[in-house]
């Protein structure tokens, strides 16, 4: 989102037109729409919803970045046997995100034969208040549309997600034999069960507009929801409950593969190793960035696991974080020299240390916003993989070896 105007009181931001729903996208809406013409209806409306938030060349550049989209590979070798090409992998993204983090992994797996499409989910890519409507539901609806029209295209079908979009990816599989593997990126598999109480403000909201979010804040992000409704939480957390009741009792026999970091303070690690140790398929891996590699997590075959080290001093990274998995050191707005900085958690209460954050003041620190590392000094959230392109190089090896 862009920087909008906010008004504070008393060290608090107070609500602006952003955190009102915009009436354009709390549903999905896509249906039985070809892919293209979803992807250019809801650009269109990602430009009726944005007109007037920045100069003319700014806002489309915010439009274009939070709007679902596809690739199509290049030469023979992709091709299908029954349609026109082999591999097809739906790309979904996270909770107050949008199709922007997965763009740099469209680009590999399109570089790698994939076809490629990429949703964006109902209350995303639009503005805040957009989520405070939303159900679970219609987020499942716009994956298993993007299933639909990939099943046109490619023989086999694979679905790729970060945090909720992992989640969702995994709901999908367990009801949808058509898919054939799975790629998971931070996936939130497990919440908080405060989230659960997260929709109890509906019954005072009405006098406190504010008790309806868990944060309100300045949204300076062009392609991620910096403030967060408490309905979004609890929808994540209905959600995480639904998969846990239709996993239950049941193994993941097709191909996983997953990349983590230990400290992640949003999604529950734990929940992931324990999914991927029933991941029994042998070419299933976990790639998990750690700062302790001699701290081998149990129940997960030596050759399914990759340990990488995610404390780079050199570099002032004290960790890998749950948003650092999916973009590349070089992105122009989240990377080493991008132009945000996600210091949201000094919001609104240590504004100084907010503030050197935004101002690049020379010793901030990069990582997990862990109690350890916000002890070390001032943070920044890490919203990039210093080992994006180890990454890649894992994630080929796995697609080597898919049947």
């Amino acid at each position: 989102m862009p920087a909008m105007k906010t008004t504070t009181m008393n060290g608090e931001t107070k609500l602006e037109a952003r955190h009102r729903p915009s009436g354009e996208h709390s549903r999905f809406n896509g249906g039985g729409l070809p892919f293209d013409e979803y992807v250019r209806r809801t650009t269109d409306m990602l430009r009726r919803v944005h007109a007037g938030a920045a100069e003319a060349a700014e806002a489309e550049k915010i439009v274009a970045g939070n709007a679902p989209f596809e690739l199509r590979p290049a030469g023979d070798d992709c091709r299908g046997e029954h349609k026109p090409y082999r591999h097809g992998v739906l790309l979904v993204h996270g909770l107050t995100d949008s199709p922007y983090f997965m763009r740099p992994l469209a680009e590999f797996y399109a570089q790698n034969g994939f076809r490629v499409m990429a949703i964006l989910l109902p209350g995303h890519g639009t503005q805040p208040g957009d989520l405070l409507d939303v159900r679970w539901q219609e987020w499942e609806k716009a994956v298993a549309y993007g299933v639909d029209r990939l099943d046109e295209e490619a023989d086999e079908i694979y679905l790729a997600g970060f945090s909720a979009g992992g989640t969702l990816s995994i709901y999908q599989s367990l009801r949808d034999s058509r898919v054939r593997g799975l790629f998971l990126f931070s996936p939130a598999l497990s919440i908080s069960p405060r989230a659960r109480w997260a929709n109890l403000h509906k019954f005072y909201s009405w006098l406190m507009p504010e008790a309806a979010w868990v944060g309100i804040r300045q949204d300076r992000s062009l392609y991620k929801y910096e403030s967060l409704p408490k309905n979004a939480a609890a929808q994540m957390y209905v959600l995480t409950k639904e998969l846990e009741s239709l996993s239950r009792g049941r193994q993941t026999d097709i191909p996983v593969f997953a990349a983590a970091s230990r400290d992640d303070t949003t999604a529950h690690t734990p929940a992931t190793l324990e999914f991927m140790a029933h991941a029994r398929h042998p070419s299933s891996r976990l790639v998990l960035y750690t700062t302790d590699t001699g701290n081998v997590p149990s129940g997960i075959p030596a050759e399914k696991l990759e340990l990488v080290n995610s404390a780079l001093p050199e570099q002032g990274i004290l960790s890998s974080s749950h948003t650092a998995i999916v973009l590349p050191p070089d992105d122009e707005h989240y990377g080493a020299d991008g132009d945000y900085c996600n210091a949201i958690h000094y919001y609104p209460g240590d504004m100084e240390k907010y503030e050197a954050c935004n101002n690049g003041h020379a010793s901030v620190l990069l990582g997990e916003i862990t109690e350890t590392n916000l002890r070390a000094g001032i943070l920044r959230r890490l919203m990039y993989n210093p080992n994006f392109a180890a990454l890649k190089v894992s994630l080929k090896r796995f697609i080597d070896n898919l049947s």
